[in-house]
């Protein structure tokens, strides 16, 4: 047996273990042995009488709970057991609160520690009221806007129609007693960032990784961010490809609206704003990707959060009203809308990574788009749509980046290695690893020399 999440071993007795019971206790509960060594091999402890009477009251006496302490036998020797439960409210050691996570012990501390307490307390973060902001501190205009929102939605009895400002604030329940909560503020107020460091949303376009050409912020509250945000994506960031129905003139984007609607209401949601670093997206020229400081609920991983799942909103005061809006469901099905819109509208699923409180979607554009954008007609000679064609013999065994590198060969078979890494987006030693897996799989042949020689793509 190894340590794990509700084991450890220690081969004598320290007052300081009293940290690692108090890490237990905050977390799932767990046993402390005394008397093995790290390897888990038994060596006893010579004073266990003495420790199965001491343990128990200084358990009690510096943090304030109760912890059965047992003496164990193990190839002849003696073990002191403590066995520790988890407990619905903070337990502190001398001030200091500690956590049990995996095999180790850590201290609590800063944000960290407010949502230890926080949701110890049964509460979430938009949830906390906030002193010295009164509703007449709202925005008149934001209020408005919501209402003609709920009233289209028909989820807000009568939307608010003749209703005060104070009466529709205690219906979303965003008040408690006297003081609003973080909610309110992220929801009405006219400049929410006055409390809420890092409430903003930043857009910036990219040549390469570390190439920024132009950038925005988006301000104000979050139905505002996020019409604006859409606004900006759509109108100055993204490149539409133009084509004719007939007469009539359609412009495809490489991220479908309503994907990337979803995607970018799922971080103003479910983002922890309880850490300062503001929502990011980045454009580049073969992807966009949206980041966000957020958590999946507990027990949960990525592959849950991509299955059809039950609604866990991060902030469920502020998603209660995007719901009444209109804005979002209530059934969990954001993430499913995103993928089912990218089947649809036929471009790849984004990429979804979560990792050390960070969540980010990430859009690849399409083949078909990719070379529609950089090249003429995209079109071969039997008037087949090269990304087509491309498409085809790529299937799913091919990444995102291994298919914008065959549809831009496809269009400028003598591209040199320097501009692709441009285009794609990475250096040019993977655009160099890329074409030699390609090679291999052959979807590529090389045609003349390495250098003054070209690219086929085999079609």
């Amino acid at each position: 047996m190894k340590e794990n999440q509700l084991i450890e071993w220690k081969s004598s007795w320290r007052d300081e273990y009293l940290k690692w019971i108090c890490g237990f206790a905050n977390a799932e509960g767990g046993t402390l042995v005394i008397g093995r060594d790290d390897a888990g091999k038994a060596i006893g402890v010579k004073d266990a009488a003495r420790l199965l009477e001491e343990i128990p009251n200084k358990v009690r006496d510096i943090l304030g709970i109760m912890v059965d302490v047992n003496l164990r036998r193990a190839a002849g020797k003696e073990l002191v057991e403590i066995r520790v439960e988890a407990y619905p409210s903070p337990v502190s050691y001398k001030g200091e609160y500690h956590y049990r996570s995996g095999s180790t012990k850590q201290e609590l501390k800063g944000a960290a520690l407010n949502k230890f307490l926080l949701r110890k307390q049964g509460r979430t973060w938009d949830s906390v009221p906030v002193p010295q902001v009164a509703i007449r501190d709202l925005s008149t205009a934001a209020v408005m806007e919501f209402r003609k929102l709920a009233r289209q939605s028909k989820r807000l009895d009568g939307g608010g129609r003749g209703e005060s400002v104070t009466a529709l604030i205690e219906r979303l329940n965003l008040r408690e007693g006297s003081y609003l909560k973080r909610a309110a503020i992220l929801l009405f107020h006219s400049d929410p960032e006055r409390y809420i460091t890092g409430s903003f949303v930043k857009i910036g376009y990219f040549r390469a990784d570390s190439d920024l050409l132009f950038h925005d912020e988006i301000h104000g509250n979050l139905f505002a961010q996020a019409k604006k945000t859409m606004e900006l994506l759509v109108s100055k960031y993204l490149k539409a490809v133009i084509s004719y129905r007939g007469i009539q003139r359609v412009e495809t984007l490489p991220v479908p609206e309503e994907a990337l609607r979803e995607a970018l209401l799922n971080a103003l949601i479910h983002r922890d704003y309880s850490t300062a670093a503001p929502i990011q997206i980045r454009v580049q020229d073969n992807r966009l990707s949206i980041w966000n400081p957020g958590e999946l609920p507990d027990g949960w991983t990525i592959k849950k959060f991509l299955k059809q799942h039950s609604s866990r909103p991060f902030n469920p005061f502020v998603a209660n009203a995007f719901f009444r809006a209109g804005e979002i469901e209530a059934w969990g099905r954001g993430v499913q809308r995103i993928l089912t819109a990218c089947r649809e509208a036929g471009v790849p699923e984004p990429q979804v990574h979560y990792e050390s409180g960070e969540i980010w979607f990430e859009f690849p554009y399409s083949a078909v788009y990719l070379e529609s954008l950089y090249g003429g007609t995209g079109k071969d000679e039997s008037g087949r749509k090269v990304g087509e064609k491309v498409g085809e013999k790529v299937g799913e065994k091919l990444t995102a980046n291994q298919q914008q590198i065959l549809a831009l060969l496809f269009k400028d078979p003598w591209m040199p290695a320097t501009k692709l890494a441009g285009i794609v987006g990475i250096s040019k030693r993977k655009i160099e690893q890329n074409t030699a897996t390609l090679k291999k799989m052959g979807r590529l042949k090389r045609i003349g020399p390495a250098k003054g020689g070209h690219w086929e793509v085999v079609t």
